[in-house]
């Protein structure tokens, strides 16, 4: 069975995390969605929520499986037998910083990193953008599913 890990925060998932995460599917059996625990972080969402979200729009691919880790990403992938990691990139300038995070996984683990170019309609957005532009009221229904446009008003009281 071909198993692959989408690692990330998903504080709140985005449309553009939702478009590799469907294109991942695509390609593996299994595609795990790691979301990472950074307990110096505190987030718009808890983990459990995150997690709720993420099954709830990724449920249509039929074979995503959602769970929180913490730690390294190369453990997680040893755990469950995973050989890859499937990473979106929006710009160059998130290159750098992946092509050293993958050398250093493959070194660790012999894990392989895909690297799969964002849709140019994402190529700007990030969660943190999200949870900015609607703190301040700004209309983010287009970068969002719409489970996570109902959540992130609800918490941020806003409609």
């Amino acid at each position: 069975m071909r198993r692959a890990v989408c690692p990330g925060s998903f504080d709140p998932i985005t449309n553009g995390h939702l478009d590799i995460i469907a294109r991942a599917s695509k390609l593996y059996d299994v595609v795990h969605v790691a979301v990472m625990i950074n307990k110096s972080k505190k987030g718009l969402f808890t983990i459990d929520e995150r997690i709720d979200l993420i099954r709830e729009v990724t449920s249509e691919f039929g074979n995503v499986e959602v769970e929180a880790f913490h730690g390294l990403l190369v453990d997680f992938c040893k755990q469950r037998d995973i050989p890859a990691i499937v990473k979106g990139l929006r710009a160059v300038s998130d290159f750098d910083y992946e092509l050293q995070m993958a050398q250093m996984n493959h070194g660790l683990s012999g894990v392989e990193t895909l690297f799969v170019p964002t849709n140019p309609v994402y190529s700007f957005l990030s969660s943190s953008l999200v949870k900015e532009v609607a703190t301040w009221g700004g209309d983010v229904s287009h970068l969002i599913p719409p489970a996570v446009r109902r959540a992130l008003a609800a918490r941020l009281g806003t409609s």
